[in-house]
């Protein structure tokens, strides 16, 4: 960071000195200037971004976070948008436009020369969330029999309007992809080879109407720059490049934790949502979440015979079902982000079932014999636990041993069961399990605790 970059934060920016900070703006980094714009009045904004070369300005603007980009399309002169939306990347353009109101869209689609109307609307045709929409038609495209001298040639004069130069693409005469090169494949051969004498005929592409969700898995696996994106006769469309998967990626991450802690994706920074929307999208889970804890409630009334018989059981409610929850949490949040990673698949079910079953007992095992040290050890110095409190404790010891059990086999296969169902798995959300678990805790704590304290206490 600059100290231009530094004083620019600082300095209020007028229309008096404006003109003469012009130079510094521009000497600044898209995302330097990005840092110094949030920073402003929207007024300064407005004098910043037109005091921007346009190169530079089409860069910053796509590093803008959405809630400025929109509000410096709203302020801008007509010519200065019109310019702005026509030299902005075609992904990033779409990005853009689906994130706003239909008839505003239809206004900006206006600015636009008549092939960048073209190209811009058949992004936006295909389907919500889908590779189509993430894809740049900017990319580098040659044919097998050039010569590596050629394909240099191609590069240099037609390089800069491409978004990525790494990864070159040949194509057939009707647009099919047949092999991709890394530039270095070229730098390092012989002027005099062709394309097809490099070639290995091996690549990995994407389908345009692939889920972003599969197409960052894909990145992730292959750990690639960029992927070509065909359609169903393997002509290729376009490119994806890594810094498009990483937006959709933490989005998609977001939104998974925002659900794992109960809570309906936000879709805006939380400082910036609207506090009605904010509260809509908290108070549902609650509701049902609160409706769930009242069946544990509903439960607790069924064993209230045992309970006044034994008052000493209600001491270990608690301790009984925060256990089983805390249990289902863990492994729901584990399976959720191993099926994230596609570290496992519902045909893993058997595995993991098997595994949470181990784990479950030995986990159980634990936590029941510090429940049993704890009881045993009260009864020494105390007669809290009464007579029997052998059983008390052999029943706390149980029942610590199959709540845990369950609380992992539900947190497990929860998530699973609902990407079976075509659910998104991070709706299991750690509060939805622990609740779920304390209802089944109670009737498995209290079921054990007659069997056992049947004839004494009961």
């Amino acid at each position: 960071m600059t100290k231009n970059h530094q004083s620019l934060v600082h300095l209020t920016i007028t229309r008096d000195n404006i003109q003469l900070l012009s130079p510094e703006l521009n000497a600044n980094s898209p995302i330097e200037l990005v840092d110094i714009i949030e920073s402003k009045s929207p007024e300064e904004r407005v004098l910043i971004f037109n005091a921007l070369s346009q190169e530079i300005a089409v860069r910053t603007f796509e590093y803008l976070p959405f809630r400025l980009q929109k509000e410096i399309l709203h302020v801008l002169p007509s010519q200065r948008v019109a310019s702005l939306l026509n030299a902005v990347s075609p992904d990033d353009r779409t990005k853009l436009l689906e994130e706003l109101p239909n008839d505003l869209v239809k206004q900006l689609l206006k600015y636009l020369s008549p092939e960048e109307r073209v190209l811009t609307t058949k992004l936006l045709g295909y389907p919500e969330d889908s590779v189509g929409r993430l894809m740049t038609p900017d990319y580098i495209a040659i044919k097998m029999d050039w010569t590596v001298k050629q394909v240099l040639d191609y590069i240099r004069e037609h390089g800069r309007d491409s978004e990525t130069i790494n990864v070159i693409y040949a194509v057939d005469d009707n647009g099919v992809l047949l092999d991709d090169f890394r530039i270095r494949e070229f730098l390092f051969a012989q002027l005099d080879k062709t394309a097809s004498d490099l070639a290995d005929h091996k690549f990995i592409a994407l389908h345009v109407d692939d889920d972003e969700e599969k197409a960052v898995n894909v990145f992730r696996k292959y750990e690639r720059v960029a992927l070509p994106v065909i359609d169903v006769k393997g002509v290729l469309l376009g490119i994806v490049t890594i810094d498009d998967i990483i937006s959709v990626a933490v989005e998609e991450d977001t939104e998974d934790m925002q659900k794992i802690g109960g809570v309906e994706a936000l879709n805006e920074p939380y400082m910036e949502i609207p506090f009605i929307d904010l509260m809509r999208k908290r108070v549902g889970w609650l509701t049902v979440l609160f409706f769930g804890e009242m069946l544990t409630a509903s439960a607790m009334g069924y064993f209230q015979d045992e309970i006044a018989k034994a008052v000493v059981l209600a001491l270990f409610v608690p301790l009984i079902i925060s256990s089983g929850g805390n249990a289902g949490s863990q492994a729901s949040t584990l399976i959720i982000r191993a099926m994230a990673l596609s570290e496992v698949g519902l045909r893993d079910w058997w595995r993991i079932m098997r595994r949470e079953i181990f784990s479950g007992v030995f986990l159980g095992v634990i936590l029941g014999s510090i429940g049993f040290f704890r009881v045993t050890l009260w009864s020494i110095f105390s007669d809290i636990y009464g007579v029997h409190w052998f059983l008390v404790a052999l029943t706390v010891f149980l029942a610590l041993i199959g709540v845990v059990l369950w609380g992992t086999l539900s947190g497990a296969m929860l998530p699973l069961l609902l990407k079976k169902c075509r659910l998104d798995p991070a709706v299991a959300s750690a509060p939805f399990v622990a609740t779920l678990v304390d209802v089944t805790g109670l009737i498995i704590y209290f079921s054990i605790a007659i069997v056992i304290l049947r004839g004494t206490l009961l």
